[in-house]
C-alpha cells in the first residue's frame, strides 16, 4: 500500500531484486524529490553491493532530530544524521537494513557557512547514514579516513535531473539547479 508519505521507486527489471526505499519527509527547509533520492539510494546500495529488501530515509526538522539525539545519545543539540541499523545485509529472508534520519536544515546552515551546495550536503548525510547502517564508523582517525573515502566514492554517483551520471564538469552543480518561489532549493 502506498501513502503520500511513503513511495517505492523505481520498479526494477524482473531479474533484479526489488528494494523498497521508503522516503518520508516531515520538514520544510529543503524541498525533497522522493524519486531522485530513491534512485540515488538504490545506486549507492548497488555500488556497495548491498543485498537488502528495504531501507528507510527520513527527512526531519531540527527539533525532531534533536529529540532523537537526546534520546539515544544524551545530546539535546540538532545533528546532521542519525542511523538505526536493523538487519545485516543478506542476514534474513526479508532484510530491513535500517532507518536513516537526516536533518536538511543542518545541511542548509552548514552549506551556507562553508559556501557549499545544500543539496549535495544533504545527500552526503544520506550516504553517511547508509554507511553507518553498514557498520562503517567515524569515531577514530583510521575508521573516519575509511568512511570519508567511501563517502567520496558514493557521492560520485550523484545524478543530474536527466538521469545521466554527472561528468567532472558538472559535479558541483545542483541536481536540477532550481529554487522554488521561496528561494528554497529543489532536488
Amino acid at each position: 500500500m502506498k501513502t503520500k508519505e511513503s513511495q517505492v521507486f523505481p520498479k526494477p527489471p524482473s531479474n533484479r531484486k526489488v528494494i523498497r526505499v521508503d522516503i518520508r519527509n516531515s520538514q520544510k527547509d529543503l524541498l525533497i524529490s522522493k524519486r531522485s533520492i530513491s534512485l540515488f539510494v538504490l545506486d549507492v546500495l548497488k555500488e556497495l553491493d548491498v543485498s537488502c529488501d528495504e531501507i528507510a530515509i527520513h527527512f526531519v526538522t531540527a527539533r525532531a532530530i534533536a529529540k532523537l539525539h537526546e534520546s539515544y545519545f544524551d545530546d539535546p543539540t540538532p545533528t546532521d544524521t542519525i542511523s538505526f541499523p536493523l538487519d545485516a545485509p543478506g542476514s534474513t529472508p526479508n532484510c530491513y537494513l535500517g532507518e536513516v534520519f537526516v536533518c536538511p536544515k543542518v545541511a542548509v546552515e552548514y552549506a551556507k557557512r562553508h559556501q557549499l551546495d545544500p543539496e549535495r550536503e544533504t545527500m552526503l548525510y544520506v550516504v553517511h547514514g547508509i554507511l553507518h547502517l553498514l557498520g562503517y564508523d567515524d569515531l577514530d582517525a583510521e575508521s573516519r579516513k575509511v568512511m570519508r573515502r567511501m563517502e567520496r566514492k558514493c557521492m560520485q554517483l550523484l545524478r543530474g535531473s536527466n538521469g545521466r551520471k554527472r561528468t567532472q564538469k558538472d559535479r558541483k552543480g545542483r541536481m536540477d539547479g532550481a529554487k522554488d518561489k521561496e528561494g528554497k532549493f529543489v532536488f
